[in-house]
């Protein structure tokens, strides 16, 4: 079993699953997703099995029949843990999906991760999130956390720096102080190293139809993790939240919403978007000729690059008297989301 260029830190939402499943096989075959599953605020542990996401959990079961993955349910609360940690067990037992656990962790949650990778002896993934300043008090707790994992249980470091935007220059020095930290704890299987880049989309960011450019912060502080020089950066695996800011994973599905939605798309430094309309008698006309302007960027990668390209190409290309082919929010995000994993694994791997 491969062990992954490229891990996305995704929501067990339709988009993201949809995604995953339509990469070419050899894009799949390199990415490794780390799925999570949505808050329960309050929902009682014995209702958790008709939650509304476990359709979509199945389906994301489904799409990991061949390639491995990790499963977490980062915002559980107390009382949920044991009815949680059944559910996932269940689908790590039923495929390549690795159970997820980390320092800042309850003792019960913990020792369920650890004994559903006992029990499937597919390892188990240690999720360090450091969404600030690096603090070395953490490192008792991880220790802790391998030796309670060895000598059975393979380990893989996820190291999560949350959102990596340009506000935080010193992500890149919080990044390596972990790292030098942690990575001589153990025989890490993986180490990925986990930021998201994606700006939260506000009504004030841009106007209908203009381009926008975002900087890739979380690129760039992967380029100063790799320049500097350790010994173990030639080991570590680029992750990211894909095309969503990291609060994406905290959103409940709701509906409503803005009357807008975004078209995006990645180059090398920079998250290209374009707001759209969502309803309305311009709508299709608004989304199309943003989909024109994003085909004739200079870095656009052409309809061949992936099923994303080749949506924007198909979009782009329709009459603007047809509704149809225009999309919804879900076909923005896997489309985005299409493009966005093809890009890191084909075009941008290995880094420089």
């Amino acid at each position: 079993m491969s062990e992954p260029l490229y891990v996305p830190v995704l929501p067990v939402r339709q988009h993201a699953r949809m995604a995953y499943e339509h990469l070419q096989p050899d894009i799949q075959a390199a990415v490794m997703p780390l799925w999570n599953l949505p808050p329960c605020p309050g929902l009682p542990r014995m209702e958790l099995s008709g939650a509304r996401w476990q359709k979509e959990l199945r389906r994301v079961r489904g799409a990991h029949r061949r390639h491995p993955g990790w499963i977490d349910a980062p915002f559980a609360e107390e009382a949920q843990v044991p009815a949680l940690a059944g559910i996932l067990s269940e689908h790590c037992a039923l495929t390549p999906l690795r159970p997820v656990t980390g320092p800042q962790r309850s003792v019960a949650q913990q020792a369920a991760a650890l004994e559903t990778a006992r029990r499937t002896g597919r390892g188990i993934g240690i999720r360090v999130c450091v969404p600030g300043e690096w603090n070395d008090c953490t490192v008792a707790a991880v220790r802790a956390l391998v030796i309670k994992a060895a000598p059975d249980v393979r380990v893989d470091l996820l190291l999560d720096l949350g959102s990596v935007l340009p506000g935080r220059p010193g992500a890149g020095k919080d990044a390596l102080r972990a790292l030098d930290a942690l990575v001589p704890l153990a025989s890490w299987r993986t180490t990925a190293v986990l930021g998201g880049g994606f700006p939260q989309v506000a009504d004030g960011l841009m106007e209908v139809g203009d381009l926008h450019e975002e900087p890739r912060s979380d690129w760039q502080m992967w380029h100063e993790i790799r320049s500097s020089g350790r010994g173990y950066v030639t080991s570590l695996v680029f992750g990211d939240y894909g095309i969503q800011p990291v609060s994406a994973l905290a959103q409940l599905p709701a509906g409503g919403g803005p009357p807008w939605g975004v078209l995006r798309y990645t180059v090398e430094n920079s998250f290209v978007l374009c707001k759209v309309l969502t309803g309305g008698p311009d709508r299709t006309a608004v989304v199309r000729t943003a989909a024109r302007r994003i085909r004739h960027l200079a870095d656009f990668r052409g309809a061949a690059a992936s099923a994303g390209e080749a949506w924007l190409r198909d979009c782009a290309d329709g009459s603007v008297a047809d509704s149809g082919g225009t999309g919804s929010h879900t076909q923005w995000l896997r489309a985005g989301s299409i493009q966005h994993f093809t890009y890191v694994v084909r075009y941008a791997w290995p880094p420089a």
